[in-house]
């Protein structure tokens, strides 16, 4: 029974990163606007209903997005040991997506196609803020902030802005993996970015 599960788990998996790659690959051809979710579904050899099992729509399986990476984030803040910092479950977190997005060998030439249609960009901010939204409610919890704490959202946000700033630079700085790029983004958010702000002395200064 555990062996038939797995087999039909990888079968999803599998259905999953063929309609991903299908629709990336005709994305590039033809343009994201111009492609159809029928034509995604039968490059994948698939049905257009096995499609929508999977995506709700065509901008979906562009960017590859997985519901099982919010799943396995949510669980991970669940289930993270107690004396690890919130910073660092997000690293661990961000660090599983990439390297799931990294599998295809695509994450490059999906972020160039994302930055260049606005269609794409869109369904990508909307995605992100629905996540962000739950991961921060997660972790609020985890901490036992009140509602109105910003902390745990701003280390929710930053930890994706970090991703999303690696990712982008990577492409001027090809030399440089993107994880490195990651690493150092998140030692500077744990650090922080600039230990000298002070608009307060600097508006007193000038009064």
């Amino acid at each position: 029974m555990h062996v038939e599960g797995g087999l039909r788990e990888r079968k999803k998996q599998q259905t999953r990163a063929a309609l991903a790659e299908a629709a990336l690959r005709l994305a590039l051809e033809k343009g994201p606007d111009q492609v159809t979710v029928e034509e995604i579904a039968e490059a994948a050899d698939v049905s257009v209903r096995t499609f929508f099992n999977y995506f709700p729509h065509k901008e979906h399986a562009i960017l590859a997005r997985n519901p099982e990476h919010l799943e396995a984030a949510l669980e991970r803040l669940r289930t993270a040991p107690a004396g690890e910092s919130p910073l660092t479950t997000m690293w661990f977190i961000v660090h599983e997506v990439l390297r799931d997005l990294e599998s295809d060998g695509q994450l490059s030439r999906r972020g160039e196609l994302i930055m260049s249609s606005p269609s794409l960009l869109y369904q990508l901010m909307l995605s992100s803020i629905d996540d962000e939204r739950q991961l921060t409610a997660a972790l609020r919890e985890r901490m036992g902030e009140p509602a109105g704490s910003i902390r745990p959202a701003l280390i929710v946000s930053a930890a994706g802005t970090a991703c999303r700033v690696a990712v982008e630079l990577h492409k001027t700085a090809p030399d440089r993996p993107i994880r490195d790029l990651l690493d150092e983004g998140f030692q500077l958010l744990a650090r922080g970015t600039d230990p000298d702000f002070g608009p307060d002395h600097h508006q007193k200064g000038h009064s």
